[in-house]
């Protein structure tokens, strides 16, 4: 597969919401090819068979699809439940023991980053108090499988917050490549619908691109989120000349993975045209 220099354009297997209903994994990869993404995003409960459990043969068919189609495995994604249990919160070793078992699992499908889910004790999407925890003692095989795990940044979650803050000092801190940022460019959003369930109180957006540049060398990732699309194929809710632009001029070399929130959840029509 070629090199790019600067951003690339891959696409969340999310955005098919039929797969496995009407269309195959080898269908959307076939899809993926014709419009020139050239990286892939799962959800492994969603779009693994038998997910935590992986058969040899799946694993094969995996890998003969991504070469056949040229398909990089880019981002997987997956959750830390620790509200699985009704009367129970997952412990720290129960949480580790979770994050070791995906991180195994991405590494055995070729995925150099994770999109790491922790479990949330608030509406702005703050992490349990002992994600440090966790994170620190899966440090090791991340680094040993080769892979760095990235909780999303996701509306209504501020770049510039305390959140974020904590992640890029945990970094730092512990002077490690094998944790980071995924960036969802729906916090950059600027057009919201009446239904929308995360409205900003002041109306305005929870971040601006400008705020990407000093994060950029911690972020391995990014969801291009996209609400509603026009007629001449643009974006109307999120400002992406602004952030392209950004990542163009400094430089950033990652995969921006295409992520479909769909009309059926945001109702756009009324404020977008």
């Amino acid at each position: 597969m070629k090199s790019v220099i600067g951003p690339k354009r891959g696409v969340s297997a999310y955005c098919y919401g039929d797969l496995y209903i009407t269309s195959t994994l080898e269908d959307i990869m076939m899809d993926m090819q014709d419009m020139g993404a050239t990286g892939i995003e799962i959800l492994g409960n969603g779009h693994i068979d038998g997910y935590p459990s992986l058969t040899d043969e799946w694993v094969e068919n995996w890998h003969r699809l991504c070469k056949k189609y040229e398909i990089e495995p880019v981002e997987y994604g997956h959750w830390i439940e620790s509200r699985m249990f009704e009367h129970h919160s997952l412990n720290v070793l129960e949480s580790v023991e979770m994050l070791e078992r995906d991180i195994k699992i991405a590494a055995r499908l070729g995925f150099p980053v994770l999109r790491t889910k922790l479990g949330v004790i608030d509406g702005v999407l703050t992490p349990v108090t002992h994600w440090r925890e966790i994170i620190s003692r899966a440090l090791p095989v991340a680094e040993q499988y080769g892979v760095v795990m990235c909780p999303e940044i996701h509306i209504p979650t501020k770049l510039k917050s305390r959140t974020v803050d904590d992640y890029v000092e945990f970094i730092q801190k512990n002077n490690t490549k094998h944790f980071g940022l995924n960036i969802d460019f729906g916090t950059f959003q600027t057009v919201f619908a009446p239904d929308f369930y995360a409205i900003p109180e002041d109306g305005k957006p929870c971040s601006y691109p400008r705020e990407l540049i000093p994060l950029l060398p911690y972020i391995y990732c990014c969801h291009a989120k996209f609400n509603h699309i026009d007629e001449a194929f643009h974006e109307t809710t999120i400002p992406y000349p602004e952030i392209i632009q950004v990542l163009v001029d400094h430089r950033w070399n990652g995969y921006m993975l295409s992520e479909y929130e769909g009309p059926e959840r945001m109702n756009f029509s009324q404020v977008s045209d």
